[in-house]
């Protein structure tokens, strides 16, 4: 296979094996999109990885890591009004921080035309909820396509853009997680790299682009739904849309996306098999094609991953025209739960039609029973040691709330760290809140520092313009760890290169917060005794714990062709206290049948940070480290 960044670019066709996350970037390319933007989440960051895989001087794409979720759809609405294809991708509840301008998109003209991809999280794999996201669509009057496999994400995005283009108006592609991580050998076209014509094309008269008063309000409401109403139109006959026809009349199903992935493994063993009709434009409804298949099926099951989008709309639209077909949608709440999987969708079509499928094969009397692995920090991680010193600092009454990022996991044993968690940035606006007559319980918020830097502000300037009464712990590690070591505003340099470093400090003096400390998250002693002066004193209060991401440093180490550091190891003065098992927890130190402690040579780094939490002192470097970290 070539590399990367030659396939994406190169001119000739063919086949490659990728997954859905590098096709749309091939399609991106063959589209001419000239601005894409982002903030990163998972499960879209691969698009961000294969677009930095093609070389910057043959790149047509430019891609940017905007500070948040809104900025990166500003800055592509911005290109598409000045005549520019752009795009722009986040993660799931991604949109929401989005939503404010999303949600005027629809009533914009997009001379450029503009795709938005939203890679939704059924299942909550990487999210704090499962939230369905077309329903957006419906709020903001704007198409959405869904594709169910590489293939699918490719030409969709094509097609996206092209009646994104046509119509001025945005489109979205709605991914979900295994789609976007799904691997397939997807038949790429030829495509030539053409002329560009850098002239800003902005031009008021193509708006109005000022949504304010009635008078100019109503009128653009009425295009976006006219724009839609073509879109409808368009949607009933389009290719996106695909009938299996499997000569059944008695039964049908309607379903899309991930789910008729699931179908098609499903139905390998099923005894009758039912039509099916996979939607590949999701919304507006294509209603006519919905209601021909209605009227050839006695029985219609819809099946769709987490709400009753779709089933909704097509129970309203059989009562609305008289079509009298049975329309089977959810039937309980796990229907409404987690990621169609095979699995899934083989429970809910024995629930809807236990007659098509064989019996089950019985199970063994003594299924196999796996332990639960709960997730961890990783061996070194400074959030480790941040915690193990904080702990030592608080009450055991104080209240402590979390923020999203790599610290999110200090909520778990041992540590407990953070009793409170909504979304990126809350943390200091629901800190203060519960700091609000109360003159007993001391208020502890947390909050990473890329996550300062895209929701994390307002709160922290909240705390400052009302005097609230917490401590910030602001758990700084120099990159956005959590989605894969993405830049931010505070690092000094961005997807394309140097750039200014922003310094947290001195943007927390900026804004008038004089009560600061700073201290290394490995010198846990004086961060416990920061945590404790802090917490003890009146008023708004900030402590930095800084140390860089482990996993970041050590992989750059490696690529440089330094060598480690010395692992450590536990000598026999080792009184099985298990303090660096039970308290600090780094996964490096296990124990063995006979109650020893021993070190687990493929996980240790080296870093040293666990020997200082050894009341016996008896964790020590095989060697002096030349160097250290």
């Amino acid at each position: 296979m070539k590399q990367l960044g030659e396939l994406l670019i190169s001119p000739h066709g063919g086949q490659e094996i990728v997954m859905g996350n590098t096709a749309i970037v091939r399609a991106m390319i063959e589209s001419n999109v000239r601005v894409a933007t982002s903030y990163p989440g998972s499960p879209t960051p691969e698009i961000a990885a294969a677009i930095a895989s093609i070389p910057k001087d043959k790149n047509p794409l430019y891609f940017e890591f905007s500070t948040n979720e809104k900025v990166a759809t500003e800055v592509a609405f911005g290109a598409s009004i000045n005549g520019h294809l752009s795009t722009v991708f986040f993660k799931s509840v991604g949109l929401n921080v989005a939503a404010d301008t999303f949600v005027q998109l629809g009533h914009m003209e997009l001379i450029g035309g503009m795709v938005i991809v939203l890679g939704d999280d059924p299942g909550a794999n990487s999210s704090q909820n499962e939230q369905d996201n077309r329903h957006y669509a419906r709020l903001a009057y704007i198409p959405m396509l869904e594709p169910a496999t590489p293939t699918e994400v490719y030409t969709m995005f094509k097609e996206a853009a092209r009646l994104s283009i046509e119509r001025r108006m945005p489109v979205i592609l709605r991914l979900t997680t295994h789609v976007c991580h799904a691997k397939e050998k997807v038949n790429f076209t030829s495509w030539r790299s053409q002329p560009t014509d850098n002239s800003p094309l902005f031009n008021p008269d193509n708006g109005p682009y000022i949504p304010l008063t009635t008078k100019l309000v109503l009128p653009l409401k009425r295009r976006a739904l006219e724009k839609l109403a073509l879109f409808s139109a368009h949607a009933d006959t389009s290719s996106l849309n695909t009938l299996v026809d499997h000569g059944n009349s008695t039964y049908g199903v309607l379903t899309m996306g991930a789910a008729f992935q699931s179908l098609q493994d499903v139905l390998e063993k099923a005894v009758v098999k039912p039509n099916i009709l996979k939607l590949g434009i999701i919304h507006p409804l294509p209603k006519k094609l919905v209601a021909d298949f209605l009227r050839q099926h006695m029985e219609v099951k819809v099946l769709e991953e987490l709400d009753d989008f779709i089933e909704q709309q097509v129970k309203a639209l059989a009562q609305e025209i008289g079509i009298t077909t049975k329309i089977i949608g959810k039937q309980d709440y796990e229907d409404w739960l987690n990621e169609y999987t095979p699995e899934k969708v083989d429970a809910i079509m024995r629930k809807t039609w236990l007659q098509l499928l064989p019996p089950l094969a019985e199970l063994p009397n003594h299924p196999l029973q796996w332990s639960a692995r709960p997730a961890q920090m990783c061996p070194g991680c400074g959030h480790r040691s941040a915690f193990h010193a904080i702990k030592q600092a608080l009450g055991a009454d104080d209240i402590t709330v979390a923020d999203i990022g790599c610290h999110t996991l200090g909520i778990m044993e041992p540590y407990k760290m953070g009793q409170i968690l909504l979304c990126m940035g809350h943390s200091s606006g629901t800190a203060a809140g519960l700091s609000l007559f109360n003159t007993s319980r001391k208020v502890v918020a947390f909050l990473g520092d890329s996550t300062f830097f895209h929701a994390g502000l307002p709160g922290i300037i909240n705390a400052v313009f009302n005097h609230h009464n917490f401590t910030l712990i602001l758990l700084d590690n120099g990159t956005t760890a959590m989605t894969g070591h993405q830049d931010h505003p505070g690092v000094g340099y961005n997807f394309n290169g140097p750039t200014d470093k922003i310094s947290i400090r001195r943007l927390l003096e900026g804004i008038g917060i004089t009560n600061i400390r700073e201290i290394d998250a490995y010198a846990q002693a004086k961060l416990k005794e920061a945590v404790k002066a802090a917490i003890a004193e009146e008023g708004f209060k900030v402590v930095i714990a800084k140390h860089p991401c482990m996993l970041k440093l050590m992989s750059e180490r490696s690529a440089a062709g330094n060598p480690p550091p010395p692992q450590v190891e536990i000598t026999e003065d080792c009184n099985q206290n298990y303090t660096c098992i039970n308290s600090f927890a780094c996964p490096t130190f296990q124990r063995d049948t006979e109650g020893g402690v021993w070190v687990n040579n493929d996980l240790c780094i080296g870093d040293g940070s666990c020997k200082q939490t050894c009341p016996a002192k008896a964790i020590i470097h095989k060697a002096r480290s030349k160097g250290g970290i």
